[in-house]
């Protein structure tokens, strides 16, 4: 089932989530879902808030980047196989020189911004199967997952961007919170006219 994605504006973007355990009901059907969702809008990553579930859960497929020239060979090939699911995660370390990388979201449409992040992180986390991992990932799959935590800590990539370049996307962000934006995925307005 194709979700809507939820739109900037929608108060379950800035709330706190809450940890989940293998008793979440139907977690495994959640999971195909927001896979589904995801692919359907050409994203490479997407967190529960953004399908209105406030949990510790996102996704990250990071596939499409197996042809970025800026990518070196190894970057390449390990990005290509790079495919994830992330419950309960926690970022313990980010370290590194911040680089800037244009980003974009699903929740904020027509909106793309550069974004600096560290390169490096640390992060725990359990799998689909519950199963906890502690690694280290760097360059475009720590950018990523950074941008996918962020959602579960009810942070937007535009909180990370300087106050002139917030003023000048306030407008923006505004009309996406209402549905004057064109979209061709599913998205539900918090703020919109009830006639759409």
């Amino acid at each position: 089932m194709i979700f809507p994605i939820v739109a900037y504006g929608d108060p379950v973007l800035r709330r706190k989530t809450e940890e989940i355990t293998k008793a979440y009901p139907k977690l495994d059907e959640l999971l195909i879902n927001m896979f589904e969702t995801m692919y359907e809008a050409r994203g490479i990553g997407l967190a529960a808030p953004q399908v209105g579930a406030p949990v510790r859960l996102f996704i990250v497929d990071a596939t499409p980047f197996e042809d970025d020239e800026d990518l070196t060979e190894e970057e390449r090939k390990f990005v290509s196989t790079f495919k994830r699911v992330f419950i309960n995660a926690r970022i313990l370390d980010e370290s590194g020189d911040e680089w800037a990388f244009n980003e974009g979201c699903l929740s904020i449409p027509d909106v793309r911004e550069d974004v600096f992040r560290q390169p490096d992180i640390v992060i725990e986390y359990q799998d689909e199967n519950f199963k906890k991992h502690k690694e280290t990932f760097s360059g475009m799959v720590a950018r990523i997952i950074q941008h996918e935590y962020d959602h579960i800590e009810g942070i937007l990539f535009t909180d990370r961007l300087s106050p002139l370049k917030k003023r000048l996307i306030k407008s923006k962000l505004a009309n996406i919170s209402k549905g004057n934006v064109s979209v061709d995925y599913r998205m539900k307005f918090p703020n919109a006219k009830k006639k759409r």
